[in-house]
């Protein structure tokens, strides 16, 4: 009968122990990754959210918006340093991502409400705002895609043109898988985010980054350069799951607004993009906005502005041109 309290205090004095070690090393590789890749570029503080912004280059206006689990140095790799010898490139963290904070009200472990990509645009808007941007050019990659659209709605008369990037763009059938289901959760977000933190290996940080770029091939330089490491961070990784798992509700009203649009409007999306369907996205939103023009981009992923550059330059060319910024 004795036995029975003390074998309770004990896992319970091991359970407190695994916890703390959990938490430990989760900090300890947040902490390395945060020295080894530090903000490269300045911050804003908009509504008391800190927005991080990067700006290089002279001439009109283009706002680089990333894609989920992403930073601005997802931008950074190569697409900004090109863009920079004929525009003025402004590069931005979402909220919640990279280096940027997520707005008051959203976040934490126990809070599981994801930002709307209206209120993501707001920010990044004011943002940008502060930093002398004016009628630009928006660029957005997958999950950036929504938020450059929900800028577009927020200030069609003060957006030059949109450039979709296997935009995340129109509602799908389906769930988005049991990891984005449990990450996004209290539970998962208290348990399963921190193991992650602290014990996701390498080899399958690797792989996972491998598979976003899939039919083709991870280019040299780049995981040195994005730091994978911080997206693993657990407020990054809960920002990320919540903002990914509750998008599609959004994504459902944004859609019934497309067609009051009219600027520019250039899409592009790779023919074997499993992770943004071109069929469930690209191709309805070509026929939602009258000005849109589509680019199939045959056999490429999900990553075109790393595999097919030249046609994403272009692209912004056009947009820039049709826009009148030229």
């Amino acid at each position: 009968m004795r036995s029975g309290p003390k074998a309770v205090a004990a896992l319970l004095l091991c359970a407190l122990a695994l916890f703390a070690l959990v938490q430990w090393r989760a900090a300890a590789n947040e902490n390395a990754a945060e020295a080894a890749y530090p903000p490269s570029g300045q911050f804003v503080e908009v509504d008391g959210t800190r927005i991080h912004v990067h700006v290089s280059g002279e001439g009109p206006d283009i706002v680089l918006i990333h894609g989920a689990s992403g930073s601005l140095r997802d931008a950074t790799f190569q697409l900004e340093e090109k863009l920079s010898q004929a525009f003025r490139v402004i590069a931005v963290d979402r909220p919640g991502m990279g280096w940027s904070d997520r707005p008051r009200g959203y976040g934490g472990i126990w809070n599981v409400t994801p930002e709307p990509p209206a209120l993501q645009a707001r920010l990044l808007q004011k943002a940008t705002d502060a930093v002398g941007v004016s009628n630009p050019v928006v660029v957005g990659h997958s999950f950036g895609g929504a938020v450059a659209l929900a800028w577009a709605l927020e200030r069609p008369d003060e957006t030059a043109a949109l450039v979709l990037l296997a935009a995340a763009s129109n509602p799908w059938e389906g769930d988005l898988g049991p990891l984005y289901q449990i990450n996004s959760s209290r539970l998962g977000s208290a348990l399963v985010i921190p193991l992650i933190t602290a014990f996701a290996p390498r080899s399958v940080v690797e792989q996972t980054v491998s598979s976003i770029f899939e039919p083709q091939d991870v280019p040299g330089g780049y995981l040195a350069h994005f730091g994978p490491q911080m997206t693993l961070r657990r407020g990054t990784m809960r920002a990320n799951a919540q903002q990914v798992n509750g998008l599609r509700p959004f994504i459902v009203e944004m859609s019934q607004r497309y067609h009051t649009l009219q600027m520019p409007v250039e899409i592009l999306h790779g023919t074997d993009d499993t992770i943004v369907p071109l069929d469930v996205h690209s191709v309805p939103l070509s026929g939602q906005i009258d000005s849109a023009v589509l680019t199939r981009l045959e056999g490429v992923g999900h990553m075109p502005q790393h595999v097919s550059t030249d046609a994403v330059l272009a692209a912004i060319d056009r947009a820039a041109a049709r826009a009148g910024l030229r």
